[in-house]
């Protein structure tokens, strides 16, 4: 009877289900099946020609106990997502702060201008002439004009400075979509409230922005603390577009980027896919922490 009742319901409901699998088919084809694929493969010996093989846990006995490399992608993966992310995170909600005190005419420019970077394809093609390693280089040139350094710095070989322009280049490129919550959620504040808390004894801009401005930001502040630990620890494309792969002696060697190696490189998608469970296992606990936090703050 249970199972007529909810058929029943499903069919007299059936324009909401239909609207909702435009959504919710791609959702699981394109997320749910291949993070399920994942976690077999991860337990598999699969090299992509014959028949999985399965192995238990030797994969991830190998990566966290004979894996050298795992160990350098590991802290350089989360020197990058400790410095980046808070960083680029802060920075896109200061910035969308000041914008927002702005006119209605000057707001819409300045918001362009700082998301336009991130849509551009030649992002790294200016990056890389600032960072040239010859005295050409733009950083370059203007050090060695001030005398600040005898000769040209190796920004991009050199294993004492290469993470710099790495970290630069990934702060930068953080101003995307978060950058646009914090604008939309600053764009939907409820103005009485700050007209209230006015009368209550409220005298400056950051007692307004911790009591009234943050606990009505909840859901942009959780938004753009998701888009921000995703780029954080999705530390790959940057690496190997400035630095090279694999960089000089593995300085900026990440997780993202051993998962390629091991998937497109050497095609051992068993192995590939047990690195991947561990960033992705990483990445969810950083997201509780930072979670909770958030709700502290915005009082939920």
């Amino acid at each position: 009877m249970k199972k007529q009742g909810l058929l029943r319901e499903i069919i007299r409901c059936r324009t909401n289900y239909i609207m909702l699998s435009f959504w919710f088919i791609p959702f699981i084809l394109f997320f749910l099946v291949p993070v399920l694929s994942a976690v077999v493969l991860s337990f598999t010996d699969f090299n992509m020609l014959e028949w999985p093989n399965f192995v238990g846990f030797a994969n991830y006995e190998k990566l966290l106990l004979n894996d050298d490399l795992f160990l350098i992608a590991l802290e350089n993966t989360l020197t990058f997502a400790v410095i980046t992310g808070p960083v680029g995170y802060l920075l896109s909600f200061v910035l969308a702060w000041m914008i927002n005190d702005l006119g209605r005419r000057t707001r819409p420019i300045l918001t362009l201008l700082f998301y336009a970077p991130v849509l551009s394809g030649s992002l790294y093609v200016v990056w890389m002439y600032i960072f040239s390693e010859d005295t050409y280089g733009l950083l370059n040139y203007f050090l060695l004009s001030l005398g600040a350094v005898q000769g040209p710095v190796y920004w991009l070989t050199d294993t004492a400075v290469n993470m710099i322009p790495v970290i630069v280049v990934l702060i930068w490129s953080s101003m995307g979509a978060g950058f646009l919550a914090f604008i939309a959620g600053f764009q939907s504040l409820n103005q009485e409230l700050y007209e209230a808390a006015a009368i209550d004894g409220v005298r400056n801009r950051w007692q307004e922005l911790w009591h009234i401005t943050l606990p009505q930001m909840g859901p942009q502040l959780l938004i753009g603390a998701i888009l921000s630990i995703s780029s954080a620890f999705a530390v790959g494309g940057v690496c190997m577009a400035m630095t090279g792969f694999p960089s000089t002696d593995y300085s900026t060697y990440t997780l993202q980027m051993q998962l390629y190696d091991y998937a497109y490189v050497r095609y051992e998608m068993g192995y590939a896919s047990a690195v991947a469970m561990v960033l992705f296992l990483i990445m969810i606990g950083a997201w509780q922490l930072i979670n909770k936090g958030i709700r502290s703050i915005s009082g939920e």
